[in-house]
Order: C-alpha cells, then sequence, then structure tokens
C-alpha cells in the first residue's frame, strides 16, 4: 500500500539539446549574476587565483592537486550563482560551499579528475618521447619527420582526450549538488549532455577563448570579471541542459 507523501522519483540526469545560440544567453545571464556583487564576486576571484598559483607552485603535487580541488571550487561558485540568482546575499566564504556539503561526492570527482588527467598526461609523455627517440635514432630527414609526427599524434590525443575529460566533468558539480547524482552517474549524465549538445560546447569554448585574449590584455585583470561572469554562464547552461528551476 502506498504511503503519503509518495516520495518524489529521482533525477535521472536526463537532458535536452540546445541551438548552438543558447551559448550568447548563457553569457548574457552569467554576466547578470556578476553585475548583482560584483565586489564580492571579484572577491572570491582573487582568492581563487591565489589558490591556484600558490599549488602551481609546487612541482608536480601541485597540480595535481589542483585537479583535484576543482570539483569542490566549482561547486562552492555554482552554489553562489543560485544565490545570486535567488537574490540571497553573496559570502566570500561561499566559494568553500563544496567543502561543507557534498563533500565526499565532490572529492570522488576530483579523484577521478586528477586521475585522468595524469593518465593523460603519461600517454601524451609516452606518445611524444617515442616519436621523438625514434626520429634521434635514424638521424636523417626521416627521423625529422618522425620526430614531428610524433609531436603531432601526441598533441592530437592531449587535444581529443582532455575534450572527452571536460565533458564528463563539465556539469557533474552541479549534478552532485543540485540534484544529489551520485559521482558516476553525474560524470555519465555530465558526458551524454554534452555529447547532445556538442555545437554549443564547441562554439562555448571558441567564445571562451577569445574573451579568454581580451582579459589577458589589462595585465591579466579582465579575469577578475570573465571568471564570474564564466561561472555563471556555467551555471546558466546547466539549468538550461537539465530544464532545472
Amino acid at each position: 500500500m502506498e504511503q503519503f507523501p509518495i516520495p518524489a522519483p529521482q533525477f535521472d540526469g536526463a537532458s535536452r539539446r540546445l541551438e548552438a545560440g543558447s551559448v550568447f544567453d548563457w553569457f548574457r545571464q552569467g554576466w547578470a549574476i556578476f553585475a548583482a556583487n560584483p565586489a564580492v564576486w571579484i572577491a572570491m576571484m582573487v582568492l581563487l587565483i591565489v589558490i591556484y598559483v600558490g599549488l602551481a607552485v609546487v612541482p608536480v603535487i601541485g597540480y595535481l592537486a589542483g585537479y583535484l580541488l576543482t570539483p569542490l571550487l566549482a561547486a562552492g561558485m555554482l552554489l553562489a550563482c543560485r544565490k545570486a540568482v535567488s537574490g540571497e546575499a553573496l559570502e566570500i566564504g561561499d566559494l568553500f560551499a563544496g567543502f561543507r556539503r557534498d563533500t565526499g561526492a565532490l572529492m570522488t570527482l576530483g579523484v577521478f579528475y586528477m586521475l585522468a588527467m595524469l593518465l593523460l598526461f603519461l600517454l601524451v609523455f609516452l606518445s611524444l618521447g617515442g616519436g621523438i627517440a625514434g626520429g634521434l635514432v635514424l638521424a636523417n630527414p626521416l627521423g625529422v619527420g618522425i620526430a614531428l609526427g610524433g609531436i603531432a599524434v601526441a598533441g592530437l590525443i592531449w587535444l581529443l582526450l582532455s575534450l572527452l575529460i571536460v565533458m564528463a566533468v563539465w556539469f557533474a558539480p552541479a549534478l552532485v549538488v543540485f540534484n544529489g547524482m551520485p559521482p558516476t552517474a553525474a560524470l555519465k549524465a555530465s558526458f551524454h549532455a554534452c555529447m547532445k549538445n556538442l555545437p554549443c560546447l564547441l562554439v562555448y569554448g571558441l567564445l571562451t577563448m577569445i574573451l579568454c585574449f581580451f582579459a589577458a590584455l589589462p595585465l591579466g585583470l579582465g579575469f577578475l570579471v570573465l571568471g564570474p561572469v564564466l561561472a555563471g554562464s556555467v551555471y546558466a547552461s546547466y539549468r538550461d541542459t537539465f530544464m532545472t528551476a
């Protein structure tokens, strides 16, 4: 016999297909989220930059730690975006909200991201090293061609596999903190959503590269604005793709 109230069915990660033009609306919403409280967003970005620069100082371990912490910090930015959209007051400490809720699941995403990027680096290193070593052994024009071919193959491997990794991680933190999905299910749902909307992802990537170029011009200070705008655009893309309130 049914018990009332009947619990709502668990979110299954179903996504929808969007037009490439939706990307412009995501950036518009990202700007609106930033403009609602620019001072706090800039302070959060300063803190975020300090964290990643500090990690980068430590060879190898620092970079791996950066990948490990990315889902937790991304979750904090996304939760801050939801607060901004809801009209709630933002705090700098919102950046660390991922360390206070769903931490285990977000850390699991971080472990996946870290290991995936580490394996990718090793694969590219072996491909690059093998091509260059083969070229040096021949020590003739053919060897130069082999070396250049190895570099090209390594670059292609890095481009394709890093894109696949990013697609799996892109929506995963949002699906964990907003929909309570387990890490593995969130990674799968994120990957499927990105595959379904690959044109949007490519347009988004192109626009982001252009914006990063201009953000870097004023001594990199533009990233203090662009960072929160990108976070807001990711939040908007999540809501649009998964039709969440």
